[in-house]
């Protein structure tokens, strides 16, 4: 059942969309069926991944609630920052995925017919409530020690404070997140850090 498990996670990692998401279902209804608990949340997030890739949003965060819900019953917490991560960034992606629906239900003539307030407070409201999983996420790894789970969440917090102009402070607490590595740099993680650094200008 594990290998089950993991072999459709790292199909999800592949882009192996369908056979990933269907191996990691499988593997999860036959570990719960010997009430197996343990690291179930950790391959929900590799689907919930599979799910965002395939643009079904709402059954990613669903999965991503079932996975935290685990993570406090069950107090299987070693990926529970990775999981607010995941949940902030896939409300960023919905709220952008409404707001396009929305657009196009309406029909705007040109961009100018588009009242600039429509969809502000949205979009704020899914910004703040982004940056608060993130935020979680990184207190969370830092309580844990999860000095790459904590990476992760810095990163995507950094490209939110980016979008909205604090380039200054997104580059500053990346930076410091970063300087604490000594070792793995050919990693994706610490390459996608100092990618996004010179970006920043850092």
């Amino acid at each position: 059942m594990i290998g089950v498990l993991l072999q459709g996670s790292i199909e999800v990692q592949r882009g192996a969309l369908v056979e990933g998401i269907a191996g990691i279902t499988t593997g999860l209804s036959q570990y719960r069926a010997i009430g197996a608990q343990l690291n179930v949340p950790f391959f929900l997030s590799f689907l919930a991944e599979g799910y965002r890739r395939q643009g079904k949003l709402d059954e990613a965060l669903q999965v991503v609630a079932d996975a935290l819900s685990l993570t406090a019953t069950n107090l299987d917490v070693f990926w529970e920052a990775e999981l607010y991560r995941l949940k902030g960034e896939l409300t960023l992606a919905q709220s952008s995925v409404q707001r396009l629906a929305s657009s196009v239900k309406k029909g705007p003539k040109t961009k100018s017919d588009i009242p600039q307030s429509a969809f502000r407070i949205p979009q704020l409201t899914a910004e703040a409530e982004a940056e608060a999983c993130f935020q979680q996420a990184i207190e969370v790894a830092r309580q844990q020690g999860a000095k790459l789970l904590e990476l992760r969440a810095v990163m995507s917090l950094s490209r939110l404070w980016q979008q909205q102009g604090k380039t200054a402070a997104a580059r500053q607490m990346l930076a410091e997140i970063y300087g604490w590595f000594t070792e793995g740099f050919d990693t994706k993680d610490l390459q996608e850090a100092k990618a996004l650094l010179e970006e920043f200008g850092g």
